[in-house]
């Protein structure tokens, strides 16, 4: 089964997904694929103690992978069930690489997104989270609009390709496609 939760930051959609994601592994092996690069910084450092708290006990092998998805395969089983947390995160570090110094790199959020639906494509089961973006009517620079893009453009390929897709708005769940327990 393949469910995309998606939702404003700090609606509870990554604590939901850890629900899912246990019960679609119904004591399988289980992945959760953080997307996050821990620079070091203080704000970075909170957010993976915060994350590594909540999901404490619940038997989740973490696979760090900032970059390059399909990465996460080589040190993964494919019928295991994988949480990915976030798509937003993903996409900051391909879209903006340090390579690139930071500019737009437009070519990687379409790789991006073509590894999102391929993992999705080859494993048994995934939920995958990210934040929505979209819903303001500000314009902002064209590095934070080309940002926005491609983010609603993954939304959409990954919405067509999940079996399930869900909204979380202020704990609140909305499911626009599928059906969930």
């Amino acid at each position: 089964m393949k469910i995309l939760i998606l939702g404003g930051s700090k609606s509870g959609k990554s604590d939901f997904a850890q629900e899912i994601a246990l019960k679609l592994a119904a004591g399988g092996v289980h992945y959760y694929v953080a997307t996050l690069q821990n620079s070091g910084n203080e704000a970075d450092s909170a957010t993976v103690a915060s994350h590594l708290r909540r999901r404490e006990g619940m038997g989740f092998e973490t696979i760090e992978q900032g970059r390059n998805i399909l990465d996460c395969l080589r040190s993964a089983d494919p019928e295991g069930t994988f949480l990915l947390d976030s798509v937003t995160t993903l996409l900051t570090n391909e879209i903006f690489p340090p390579e690139r110094d930071y500019q737009t790199d437009e070519d990687g959020a379409r790789r991006c997104c073509r590894e999102l639906v391929e993992l999705a494509n080859r494993v048994k089961h995934i939920v995958i989270v990210s934040d929505d973006l979209s819903r303001d009517a500000i314009h902002y620079d064209p590095a934070t609009e080309a940002f926005r893009r491609h983010l609603g453009a993954i939304h959409c390929r990954l919405a067509r390709e999940c079996d399930v897709v869900m909204e979380m708005a202020f704990g609140c769940l909305t499911i626009h496609k599928g059906e969930w327990e």
